[in-house]
């Protein structure tokens, strides 16, 4: 007779063991007759290939894993008008562990009414002293929105939003520039890594600290990945850019093949080079290479490099693709960051206050990516950037570098970047229609 006083969970794991005993006794009834029914030697012949046999071990292995393994997987149906809690509270898990994963999951609007008929989730572990502690609850929401909640190494709780499905959309920022791109582009809800990958492209096109004027413009059409709320989940690719910059027109298409990708001007000619201008994005020079009166030893000095000053943490980018051959302590020059693009050109960023993510001795890094942060460590007066470029091992002004151009594209590359300009320009053209 069931005890009503026993857990669901128990009675359940009681019917499965005997389930399991029984169909273990048929198995060895049916052995015992078919063994003496032939010879002794053909008994055990028998008995040897089917202990050898491998869906029979896996068999054994998966019945011994179920007796012995703590934890219990749970898949229950919620029933109209359910509520998390009293799921919980049915399957006898401690009442510690509900009362957290309750206050957890309050964070999530959408949990207050769960539909009925959604299948949840639930693993719990057996605790001799406690019963039955949760582990792990997933609870979909909808078709492509699961919330997960897992017992974290605090033994506490932490939930999040899983997407299983994304929604591409097409998003146009545009400004008029009054202090610089980052604040105008920041105004305009665009996402700081938008206007990181923005900088880097027009990075070798455009000085953004001395080309840049007050009323100059820009437009970025990129691609947003959201979840079937229209919540913003990331972002993709930047498909169009464009900068008026003291009434210079400069318009860029995203352009991939195989072979090529990259952002091609109007005529089919690439922006990019092996370095940017300015690894940097609203600062300004304020000091230049050349010979100058250091500010803190206060004599004479040939300045290597050139200053940007800019506010504390400004992300600093890798002007060039390479590899990281230094990120540590350089004395005077604080926290900074050493990279080799080629066999000509290197380059060293100064006075960082932190390290971008992942950044260190040979970490390889691409052109644009955030190496480290503005600061004034070492021998500093304030935050800035010192910034030095190498060619063959000797220490040049970076502002008068000229590199060679980007590469054109040509014959076929050539026609089917023209289908893809002109199809963009239709893109470009239909969402800012639905913007006015």
């Amino acid at each position: 007779m069931i005890n009503p006083f026993q857990p669901k969970i128990y009675i359940k794991l009681k019917r499965s063991l005997y389930a399991i005993i029984s169909l273990i006794l048929i198995s060895f009834i049916f052995f015992v007759t078919q063994f003496s029914e032939t010879s002794n030697q053909k008994r055990w012949q028998e008995l040897g290939r089917i202990l050898k046999n491998n869906y029979f071990i896996e068999l054994n292995e998966f019945l011994f894993q179920k007796i012995n393994s703590p934890y219990i997987n749970i898949s229950h149906r919620v029933k109209k008008n359910e509520k998390i809690v009293s799921i919980l509270k049915n399957y006898n898990i401690n009442q510690k562990d509900i009362a957290k994963a309750s206050k957890e999951l309050k964070k999530f609007n959408k949990l207050r009414n769960l539909k009925s008929g959604v299948i949840l989730e639930i693993t719990v572990k057996r605790n001799i002293k406690k019963g039955l502690n949760l582990e792990n609850l997933v609870i979909p929401i909808s078709k492509s929105i699961n919330i997960s909640l897992a017992r974290n190494t605090e033994n506490n709780f932490t939930s999040k939003k899983v997407v299983t499905q994304l929604f591409k959309k097409i998003v146009l920022s545009q400004g008029v520039i009054e202090r610089s791109l980052y604040a105008s582009a920041m105004k305009d809800n665009v996402n700081p890594n938008i206007i990181v990958e923005f900088a880097r492209i027009y990075g070798f096109e455009i000085d953004f600290q001395r080309d840049i004027r007050k009323g100059d413009t820009f437009q970025i059409l990129y691609e947003q990945f959201v979840d079937e709320d229209g919540e913003w989940y990331s972002n993709g690719e930047i498909i169009y850019a464009f900068m008026s910059v003291q009434n210079r027109e400069i318009n860029l298409y995203r352009y991939q093949t195989e072979k090529f990708y990259g952002y091609f001007n109007i005529n089919g000619k690439s922006v990019e080079k092996a370095l940017m201008k300015t690894p940097i994005n609203g600062a300004r020079l304020s000091s230049s290479f050349g010979m100058r009166k250091h500010p803190i030893l206060g004599y004479n000095k040939l300045h290597r490099g050139t200053d940007f000053a800019a506010p504390m943490g400004t992300p600093v980018m890798a002007s060039g693709t390479g590899v990281v051959t230094k990120a540590s302590w350089c004395g005077g020059g604080g926290n900074c960051v050493k990279i080799k693009h080629n066999s000509t050109y290197q380059t060293i960023y100064a006075h960082l206050s932190n390290f971008g993510a992942g950044i260190k001795k040979g970490k390889k890094i691409r052109q644009g990516q955030i190496i480290g942060y503005v600061g004034s460590t070492g021998m500093s007066t304030g935050p800035h950037l010192h910034y030095e470029v190498i060619v063959n091992g000797k220490k040049i002004n970076s502002q008068k570098l000229n590199l060679p151009s980007g590469k054109i594209l040509k014959g076929e590359n050539r026609k089917k970047f023209e289908i893809q300009r002109i199809k963009t320009d239709i893109l470009l053209a239909e969402t800012l229609e639905k913007k006015s």
